[in-house]
């Protein structure tokens, strides 16, 4: 390994890791297990929409990094009777090969050094966890550009197929529409590339119309809200989670959004000197367009307000 990845202790004691590259850490506020399972679990409702579901579950866990979100994930369902099928994605391996050698310190990796050694070794874990048959897969690779060939491909269906979304995969990788995802990207300043519009553009596209689909993220900022609006997702407020008055969720069903964002957060973008979505990887900040405020406004979450 290169050495980027060093144990950290939060204010609260708990340990998390830290990416010297990056210059930040993973779960800040409340630590990996807590902020994963606030922020992630019970903000998608997870334990409940499986329930309440049939068939096979599909969760994209979209910065795998040390699988603390994973992790979490496979502790609050494991006594769900049913088929979920988790599907990680990270330009690196390096922090989760270093939170299985540091199992024992993070607390939240212990007891599932197995999966996450097949995951590491073979890309891939197929296990049982409770009452709960899992498969586990790691796509290791850039993200944005996964998603930009699969709507490429996409784009190059025939309109016949195209009208049975759910039949078709990401890709040449047979990966599944997910019914939620976890975005836990490092932040936009740091790595841009993962916060465009073209990212969420794609991503949108990616995800099958009659499944209802829900994202969650830590960031609050407007930029990234009115990015995922101008992208096709209903947004948002979310939950507290550590320093993080609000978090952001979105998805491509208003039903799943429980508290969305009105017109007094549209006034408040119309003002903000950092509303432009990213069309490049490249980080600035900038004032609202009139091309995007257009768009904005007319997007259905405040088109019929």
């Amino acid at each position: 390994m290169s050495g980027d990845y060093q144990l950290v202790q939060l204010a609260n004691g708990e340990k998390t890791l830290f990416s010297a590259s990056y210059g930040e850490k993973m779960h800040p506020g409340l630590g990996p297990q807590a902020e994963a399972e606030l922020l992630y679990i019970r903000q998608l409702k997870i334990c409940e929409r499986m329930q309440g579901g049939a068939g096979e579950f599909v969760i994209w866990d979209v910065g795998l990094g040390g699988a603390a979100n994973a992790i979490a994930l496979l502790k609050a369902t494991r006594n769900i009777p049913g088929q979920l099928r988790l599907v990680s994605f990270d330009n690196t391996i390096e922090p989760l090969e270093f939170a299985l050698q540091n199992a024992a310190v993070l607390g939240y990796a212990a007891g599932h050094e197995d999966p996450l050694s097949e995951l590491i070794q073979h890309r891939r874990a197929v296990f049982q966890n409770g009452k709960l048959s899992v498969n586990w897969e790691f796509h290791l690779g850039d993200f944005p550009a996964l998603l930009k060939e699969s709507s490429r491909r996409r784009e190059s269906t025939p309109s016949l197929i195209e009208s049975s979304l759910s039949q078709l995969t990401l890709a040449a990788t047979k990966i599944s529409p997910p019914h939620a995802i976890f975005y836990d990207a490092f932040s936009p300043a740091k790595n841009p590339a993962m916060w465009t519009l073209p990212v969420f553009e794609n991503l949108f596209r990616a995800l099958d119309p009659a499944r209802p689909c829900a994202l969650t993220t830590y960031s609050r900022s407007t930029l990234l809200r009115t990015t995922l609006l101008l992208a096709g997702f209903f947004v948002g407020v979310g939950h507290a989670t550590g320093m993080k008055e609000e978090t952001t969720i979105a998805a491509n069903s208003s039903d799943l959004i429980a508290e969305p964002l009105n017109q007094r957060w549209l006034e408040r973008a119309r003002r903000s000197h950092s509303a432009e979505p990213m069309m490049e990887p490249v980080y600035r900040i900038a004032p609202m367009s009139e091309e995007f405020w257009g768009k904005l406004q007319a997007h259905p979450q405040f088109a019929a307000k």
